[in-house]
């Protein structure tokens, strides 16, 4: 009976580590899937060329208690597949102002070998600011340590794809830690004009790395409307 019993026992433990390791596997292969779908999209919105945004002024209005004339701009980027992001407004003591991208580019070895993730150069408009010495005013676009809305994946929020983009930050932000990455260089363009009423601005990064703002009249339809 008691040799029954112990067998009983063994083939139970044997069965529940079975079961376990198999629970265990499932689990590993689970979460490969999950990671390897999220790799893909975002490799798929690393292969843009170039970025583009769209700026306007909503509003301009003179303070007579500090003597400056505040400029509000509405910022309207657009992902790597053309669709748009939440709008971004930004209100400044002036109207000379900057936008500032940041591209990054990877050792040439990754873009001879086609690499998935290291074979295309990173566009992100990164700041907007104006210049005014003591009294610079600057706003973050993309912030640092966080997943850029225009490489957004969606609606999704796997910890994997923030992983990836935290590790992004701390390299392309330290030179020392960058090599370690793969990546050449670390460029940064802030081109800047005056932005006044009536007028539609685009700005280009180009794949080159440079960074252009195009300018044309608005529709004559919109002229003369207060536009949200």
């Amino acid at each position: 009976m008691k040799k029954i019993i112990k067998k009983t026992l063994i083939l139970i433990i044997v069965w529940a580590l079975i079961i376990g390791c198999g629970f265990l596997a499932f689990q590993s292969l689970f979460k490969y899937l999950g990671e390897n779908r999220v790799l893909k999209q975002v490799i798929a919105r690393l292969q843009a060329d170039s970025r583009i945004s769209e700026v306007l002024v909503t509003n301009v209005h003179f303070d007579e208690n500090t003597g400056k004339e505040w400029t509000t701009i509405k910022f309207l980027e657009y992902g790597t597949d053309g669709s748009q992001m939440p709008p971004k407004y930004f209100t400044f003591s002036g109207n000379i102002i900057q936008f500032q991208s940041l591209v990054i580019r990877f050792d040439n070895s990754y873009i001879i070998r086609n690499d998935p993730l290291r074979g295309k150069s990173i566009y992100l408009f990164w700041k907007v600011f104006m210049l005014d010495g003591a009294n610079t005013q600057e706003f973050e676009i993309a912030k640092a340590d966080r997943i850029p809305e225009g490489y957004k994946i969606g609606n999704l929020s796997h910890p994997f794809e923030e992983k990836l983009w935290k590790k992004f930050w701390e390299y392309a932000l330290n030179s020392t830690e960058a090599k370690k990455m793969g990546i050449k260089n670390a460029q940064i363009e802030a081109p800047g004009t005056m932005f006044v009423p009536g007028t539609l601005y685009t700005i280009k990064i180009e794949h080159d790395g440079g960074m252009r703002i195009d300018t044309r009249s608005l529709p004559a339809i919109l002229r003369g409307e207060r536009i949200p």
